[in-house]
């Protein structure tokens, strides 16, 4: 407490007051003011600057309390100079009994510990009694002030973190939208070391764990340098890793990268690979977070966290960002890896039930189809080319109404039904009257529009053709640079046919080509099919290509650039006894589809002979030879339909032929217990080749070298 001396000294009446109200002498009423002064919960001070100093000679309970010392430890400090006092400006104390001012300070308490305050000070006016150089000092306390506003900013922050987090979450959803983006986990990844970590890396897990960047299954990624999916047959306790992809371990795992981990673990092979990417910090360790699907670990997300490393390098907020992230991965791989196996399965089923068509003697037969890309990629389009005799051939094309499993199942009914009757009935008409019984009694719910066709050979070279349409699209006839609609008789739609169906004739001569297609070729939605049917007549007129697979290619481009529906096509050509195809001037281009059966290999050099003979190419031997190499190895190691597709590349013929074996193919390197990739040594030497990934397996590619050919004939 203040002693009562002190509280009287500062009161007393001073000889010295005049007779102005300011000065006038206090008397008895100054008494009492000084005790209420000393009584207030303000702390107050009363300091006297004299000789550089600043010296308390007077301070009140609430100040003592406040600063935790006895007011005789308290009057008679210099504030200047005493430890306990840190003020921001002490020159600015020592101007002080001039004008009222605010000084920041710190007191230290007796306890030791440090009170940020405010200091206002006010000179006391001299009078009787009072010394030059007093003013009194009313000191605020900020420890309230202070602790309320970072508790705000403490909330604004965490606000501000939270909004960062839900951003985040946002844009990793966005870029999880583009499921197609080879780059897409990369981005992610890019994105958590822009806000949260210092670096992170996805790898995914399906049969193997391989670093990824984006998406796609491992035959589909785009990050070959990476090496195939490191796979192990049974996970090790001592293997953090492997038992975080098992789900034996839960949450975040610590991984230290040059521990010594088992050979042959996950950990070890990731640990090595995490040193060769430069992806680790000083303490070379990382925090490993599960990436989880519906129902067991896909992938896994590699962190460095900005403190270094380590699980505590990890905030609670940056886990639960992390976590987030991990489980939108998750389910979007989910997602991709459900869709690409319904996709294969799908487009796998599809061609099952495409034709294995096999060349035809005296006819160029070129065939097409592609399902819908914005569907399931499977479909009711078909076409069929049978050799029936070695005079007769039967070619059918039909089109179910859907894009599903149920329409694919649809088709493979009717084409089953189709090709057994065709073997026995050699007239159409009766061939769909017959379809048409066993499709009513089938109770099969899509409708079908077919048209089945059989030409027949006669004895000036020429064919005769019979079809007959059910609901189907006219065939298109070109003859002479000049392109016509052949509607014939028509009918309804397959299964309300009632008997009867008529056949229609014509005869066709040298030079004569007849395409048979589906709507997908023609119909958009910007024109009418009437429209459509009406460019397909121009387009056809105006095709310079003179094989069979020039001419499909040529109405390919002009009209099936961006098909809204299945697409299929069958041209038929009938050649000329002397035809010559070269200099035609059409597109550089051809592909086929082929049976992963040995009767592709003599197709594909077939048509190769054909284009090269087409494009000019007087020697195509070597071509011939390379083609045979890469179609047999498709047949012999891949598996699915095969595609063949050659390129005039102005230097040269590219060839390119696709199989849904992603495995790369080998050449062997002499060893005596490597068996195959002969082939590929004979490729070698006639060709510049390479390889690379597609969505459904792999492209072998190869380019016969500009001196093995001559070069090419006029281009388009």
């Amino acid at each position: 407490m203040v002693n009562s001396r002190a509280a009287r000294s500062m009161t007393e009446p001073t000889p010295a007051a005049t007779h102005t109200a300011a000065a006038a002498p206090l008397g008895e009423s100054s008494w009492a003011l000084g005790a209420a002064l000393a009584a207030t919960q303000v702390p107050l001070a009363l300091l006297r600057a004299r000789g550089g100093a600043v010296h308390v000679v007077w301070v009140n309970d609430a100040l003592a309390s406040a600063v935790g010392h006895a007011p005789a430890e308290v009057v008679g400090a210099d504030v200047l100079t005493d430890p306990r006092v840190r003020l921001s400006d002490p020159d600015a104390v020592r101007r002080a009994d001039r004008e009222p001012s605010v000084h920041p300070a710190v007191l230290r308490r007796a306890d030791g510990r440090g009170v940020r305050c405010v200091v206002h000070v006010s000179p006391v006016p001299e009078q009787d009694g009072v010394p030059p150089g007093t003013f009194v000092a009313a000191v605020q306390d900020l420890t309230a002030e202070l602790t309320a506003s970072a508790e705000q900013a403490a909330l604004v922050d965490e606000e501000r973190r939270e909004r960062r987090s839900l951003s985040l979450i946002a844009r990793v959803s966005d870029m999880l939208a583009d499921v197609d983006e080879p780059h897409g986990l990369r981005e992610i990844a890019d994105l958590l070391q822009a806000q949260v970590v210092a670096r992170a890396d996805f790898f995914l897990f399906d049969g193997g764990l391989w670093a990824a960047e984006g998406l796609g299954p491992a035959h589909a990624r785009g990050t070959r340098h990476h090496g195939p999916p490191h796979r192990v047959l049974s996970h090790c306790p001592r293997d953090p890793v492997g038992q975080l992809l098992s789900g034996v371990r839960d949450g975040l795992v610590e991984l230290d990268l040059t521990a010594d981990h088992p050979d042959g673990t996950y950990a070890q092979w990731m640990s090595r690979h995490l040193l060769a990417a430069g992806a680790h910090g000083p303490d070379h360790r990382v925090v490993v977070q599960p990436v989880p699907g519906r129902r067991r670990i896909v992938g896994l997300l590699a962190l460095r966290p900005r403190d270094g490393g380590g699980r505590a390098g990890l905030q609670p907020s940056e886990r639960t960002v992390v976590e987030l992230v991990a489980r939108r991965v998750g389910l979007s791989i989910d997602n991709v890896r459900l869709y690409d196996r319904e996709h294969r399965l799908a487009e796998t089923l599809q061609r099952a039930m495409l034709p294995e068509q096999a060349e035809v003697d005296g006819l160029d037969v070129w065939t097409y189809y592609s399902p819908c890309a914005d569907d399931a990629q499977v479909g009711g389009d078909w076409y069929d080319v049978l050799q029936i005799d070695p005079q007769t051939i039967g070619v059918v094309i039909g089109d179910v109404v859907g894009h599903d499993v149920e329409a694919a199942a649809t088709m493979g009914q009717l084409r089953s039904v189709v090709r057994s009757y065709a073997f026995d009935i050699t007239t159409p008409g009766p061939v769909l009257d017959r379809v048409d019984q066993l499709f009513s009694g089938m109770r099969i719910p899509r409708a079908a529009s077919m048209v089945y066709a059989v030409l027949r050979r006669d004895d000036a070279d020429g064919w005769l053709l019979q079809f007959s349409r059910a609901g189907h699209l006219p065939l298109l006839l070109v003859r002479g640079g000049a392109a016509q609609l052949v509607r014939g008789t028509g009918g309804r739609l397959v299964g309300f046919g009632s008997g009867g169906r008529a056949t229609d004739e014509l005869a066709l001569v040298p030079g004569d080509v007849v395409v048979l297609y589906t709507d997908g070729l023609v119909e958009r939605r910007d024109r009418s099919l009437r429209d459509g049917l009406g460019v397909l007549e121009t387009v056809a007129a105006d095709v310079t290509a003179r094989d069979a697979a020039g001419i499909g290619e040529e109405l390919l481009s002009h009209l099936a650039d961006h098909p809204e529906d299945d697409v299929a096509v069958v041209v038929l050509r009938v050649p000329h006894a002397d035809d010559d195809l070269a200099d035609a001037v059409g597109p550089r281009r051809r592909r086929w589809a082929l049976p992963s059966e040995p009767a592709s290999i003599g197709r594909a050099r077939h048509s190769v002979l054909r284009t090269c003979e087409a494009w000019g190419i007087a020697d195509a031997s070597n071509a011939e030879l390379v083609v045979s190499e890469l179609v047999a190895n498709a047949v012999l190691h891949g598996w699915g339909h095969v595609a063949l597709q050659l390129y005039d590349t102005g230097d040269g013929l590219r060839i390119e032929v696709e199989d849904a074996n992603p495995a790369p193919p080998v050449t062997t390197d002499g060893h005596p217990g490597r068996v195959g990739g002969f082939g590929m040594q004979i490729v070698e030497r006639l060709a510049d080749w390479g390889w690379r990934q597609s969505r459904g397996g792999k492209v072998v590619w190869a380019k016969v070298r500009p001196g093995s050919l001559p070069a090419a004939g006029p281009r388009g």
